[in-house]
């Protein structure tokens, strides 16, 4: 092995430059929420310790809060719900103090977390509900109608009922009975639009969670280099709990007693506020924010000095972004890092200062983690400074899309690897830097967005012949959803009239907010779309009226 790359010329893999980290035997029965509170008590004796706040609301938890909510709430669940192990509860909700509560009952008791995003349409969330199959839910009273009857019903958050089940009294260490969870067995399942098409859901393990939480350097905002940051670290959290972003922040925070602030609806200054009233040290971010950090004037209103590490992923990041925010910003640093839902969020991550000059790269593969560039021709891997698909392989690598073997197959191959649809290369320093997407999913402000399921809505519209959804650069976002519509003969449909025709069935985040009207959408013989060809043309016409 190339000690510089980690690059095997024999095997033409590539292995991380980091020792490996050991974990836990894998016929050991653990559950993700008994590792990482196992862990917490060995490490950390203050449960006085804050671990979340709501900065809109002002309502904190502290860790033996957190901890006695947890262990009431798992009593109640299997007492008066009889909930088992296996079963499915779907989460639909805003961020609140409650969350981190119901993750850590439902799976210390084997149950598997669904969460989803509050802001999807009815017909997503249907769908979504088909894949996982909860016996039931937690939601709000206002998400709470986008829910069809389960059989255990849904569970209120914002309800005097559930405040009951955090407050159960006369509980001994023998009243919750034990579940014994294997690692092998489902933990969550978070969605994706996997490489191509419709949201799937990404079957994750308690041990893929494990392995993601003993890997400290990986693109965590809540620790430092290799062992971690001092105690009292305080993230604010940008990205939201069922994003696997989110998803792993919260845990990574319980595993170091660090403290976590929260904003019900997320809003720039606000988390200024924050940052200066908190004293947060570290952030989670998308480019986007990171471009809001350079751009903005507000910045210079809140005092925050507190603040030591910006933890980027979801999209590349540009270099001259990179560039303006090391100048405003010198004392902080702006770490990259790549992962897929897939992954649990991680796969490679720069790590200290020194990484993080590396512009435009997302680091190194992590501990425990194998990478190969295969050609999409050929299938053949290839050397480094070459082009072609990351495969990634590891104990962090999901066990399959739910209730979709066809969409596991094509994404998991019979060895174990991981096709990740991006068309990357690593350096002659094992560095990795992503060039293209395989995929054809557009990134928009780090959300996910299928074209695939855009054009099957735009199909379905009676004036429109024919359409193709391609990524538009945008500065704010990354890249806006623009459509490519044909219209019917002897139709008028405009611009505005296809955005409100979409708008209205889909999360905002998926909304087409830009559209050109063509007599012909390009095609490859097989009748595949040829983005290419669109997206130049949109690049040529640039800001022109289209």
């Amino acid at each position: 092995m190339d000690p510089k790359t980690g690059f095997c010329h024999k095997t033409r893999t590539y292995s991380s430059l980091w020792p490996p980290i050991p974990l836990p035997p894998i016929n050991q029965p653990l559950s993700l929420a008994e590792y990482c509170l196992s862990v917490f008590h060995r490490t950390s004796a203050d449960g006085a310790t804050t671990f979340v706040v709501n900065a809109t609301t002002g309502k904190t938890l502290s860790y033996s809060q957190f901890v006695s909510r947890v262990r009431s709430l798992a009593y109640s669940l299997q007492q008066r719900y009889s909930l088992c192990k296996n079963d499915v509860a779907f989460v639909l909700s805003p961020p609140s103090i409650h969350i981190p509560v119901v993750y850590f009952a439902l799976l210390s008791l084997g149950i598997v977390v669904s969460p989803a995003n509050p802001l999807s349409s009815n017909s997503e969330i249907a769908h979504q509900i088909q894949l996982c199959k909860p016996v039931v839910a937690f939601a709000t009273s206002e998400s709470s109608r986008k829910i069809p009857s389960l059989k255990r019903g849904t569970i209120l958050l914002d309800s005097p009922e559930f405040l009951s089940l955090l407050t159960q009294s006369n509980m001994d260490n023998d009243v919750i009975k034990r579940v014994k969870v294997e690692q092998s067995d489902t933990a969550a399942i978070l969605y994706s639009s996997g490489t191509t098409g419709r949201v799937k859901g990404v079957m994750m393990t308690h041990r893929n969670l494990i392995a993601r939480m003993a890997v400290p350097h990986i693109f965590n905002t809540s620790q430092g280099e290799g062992n971690g940051k001092p105690r009292g670290s305080v993230t604010f959290l940008t990205v939201p709990l069922f994003h696997v972003f989110g998803f792993f922040i919260l845990f990574a925070a319980v595993l170091t007693a660090n403290s976590l602030v929260l904003v019900e609806r997320f809003d720039f200054e606000e988390m200024l506020r924050a940052v200066e009233k908190y004293k947060v040290t570290g952030i989670p971010v998308s480019p986007p924010l990171v471009l809001a950090f350079v751009k903005s004037v507000l910045t210079s209103k809140y005092d925050l000095s507190s603040l030591t590490l910006l933890g980027s992923g979801g999209a590349p990041l540009g270099k001259e972004v990179t560039e303006r925010f090391n100048e405003k910003f010198p004392t902080v640093e702006l770490l990259q890092g790549y992962g897929l839902t897939e992954s649990v969020g991680g796969a490679t991550s720069a790590v200290g200062a020194e990484e993080a000059a590396r512009q435009g790269s997302v680091g190194r593969l992590g501990a425990n983690m194998e990478g190969k560039i295969v050609d999409p021709e050929t299938g053949e891997a290839v050397a480094p400074g070459q082009r072609g698909e990351l495969w990634l392989r590891g104990p962090i690598v999901m066990k399959g899309y739910v209730g979709d073997e066809k969409a596991t197959a094509e994404t998991l191959d019979s060895e174990g690897w991981l096709k990740t649809g991006d068309i990357c290369y690593f350096d002659s320093q094992g560095f990795l830097y992503i060039v293209d997407r395989l995929k054809e999913l557009i990134k928009y402000k780090a959300y996910q967005v299928p074209p695939a399921e855009l054009e099957h809505l735009l199909h379905s519209h009676p004036e429109i012949a024919d359409a193709a959804v391609i990524p538009y650069p945008d500065e704010e976002a990354g890249q806006i959803p623009m459509a490519y519509v044909v219209r019917h003969t002897g139709s008028s449909i405009t611009e505005t009239q296809v955005m409100d025709f979409i708008a209205k069935q889909v999360a905002p985040y998926k909304k087409v907010r830009r559209v050109a009207f063509t007599n012909t959408i390009p095609k490859s013989p097989a009748g595949k779309i040829l983005r290419r060809e669109l997206v130049n043309h949109s690049l040529s016409v640039g800001s022109s009226k289209l």
